[in-house]
Parts: structure tokens; sequence; C-alpha cells
């Protein structure tokens, strides 16, 4: 191992004989590396370099494999057994006013919120670069889209990250 390591030095030595700054790596953790990479380089040193998608999904259809938080809200009144709901989706208000309306969903709002707020920012202290916050119904078209779009709309309103939003199967059968 040692030959191989100082033959890799020798190979790019020329590399580091044209480096501007020099980071001894060996005793870092990624988020320490990432703080000094920062100190180097970044102009605004308030910036989080931290990526945010919020994703609805329906259960039927298994486990988003890239969420890091994944959230149940099946608990809530479903709009797929009210007729007039049924072909809609959480993008539409009539959809959202009544998964909201049994005053649970507006708890369940506000304590995600509360949440988010409270996580996020020990997200980007420990160096976590991206985050995948999942909301799950039954099928992915009501409850779920819902509770993404509010959530979606809340961090809006944060700065210091970028987010998208992300409907895995809202266009399912």
């Amino acid at each position: 191992i040692e030959e191989g390591i100082a033959a890799e030095r020798s190979a790019i030595s020329w590399l580091r004989d044209r480096a501007d700054h020099i980071i001894d790596t060996s005793r870092l953790l990624t988020k320490d590396l990432r703080a000094a990479i920062a100190e180097i380089y970044a102009e605004d040193k308030s910036f989080q370099n931290l990526y945010i998608t919020v994703m609805s999904f329906g259960f039927k259809y298994g486990l988003p494999e890239d969420a890091d938080l994944v959230f149940d809200v099946r608990f809530l009144p479903n709009p797929f057994y009210v007729e007039e709901l049924k072909h809609k989706t959480g993008l539409c208000r009539e959809v959202r006013d009544y998964v909201l309306s049994s005053g649970e969903g507006e708890l369940f709002e506000q304590k995600i919120e509360d949440m988010m707020d409270f996580l996020i920012p020990r997200y980007i202290a420990e160096g976590k670069n991206q985050l995948v916050i999942a909301m799950g119904c039954t099928g992915g078209k009501h409850r779920s889209v819902t509770f993404a779009e509010l959530l979606y709309a809340h961090l809006k309103t944060k700065s210091g990250y970028g987010l998208k939003i992300e409907h895995r199967d809202l266009k399912r059968a």
C-alpha cells in the first residue's frame, strides 16, 4: 500500500506543484472538507449547498428508493371515495380543501413545516447536499400531492438552497 501511495504522489506531483491551495483530507469528515472548500472558494460565506426534492408518491407503487424522509398521509380523509373528487388530483383546490377540512390536515401541515424548519438547518450544518422528502398516500394522486405542494410552497419562502417538486405517480392509471 505504501508503495502505491508513493507512486500516486509521484504521478500527480505536477498537480501539487501548480496548486494554489492544498487541503490535508486524511482526518477530515465530509462536512469538514466541504467547509474547507467553501472557506477558500465561496464568495458568499452564508451559502448553503443543499438541494431539496419534495416528492409525492403512492404506496401501492412502492417506496421511492432515494427518499431520505417519508411521511404517510393515509390517515387523512381520502378524496378517492368522493365521486366529484375521485378523478381530480391534489393539484386541484377542491381536493386540497377536502384533505385539509378535517382539521387534522391543517395541524399536520403545521407540524411538517415546523419539523422541516428544525431539520433542514441541521442537515446543512452536517454537510448534507441533497434531501428527498417524500409524501405518500395510497395511489399518489390526492393526499400526497396536496401535502407535497403545501410543503414545497412553504420551503419556497426560505432561502439558501435549491428546491424542486416531483409527483412520481400522479399520471399512473
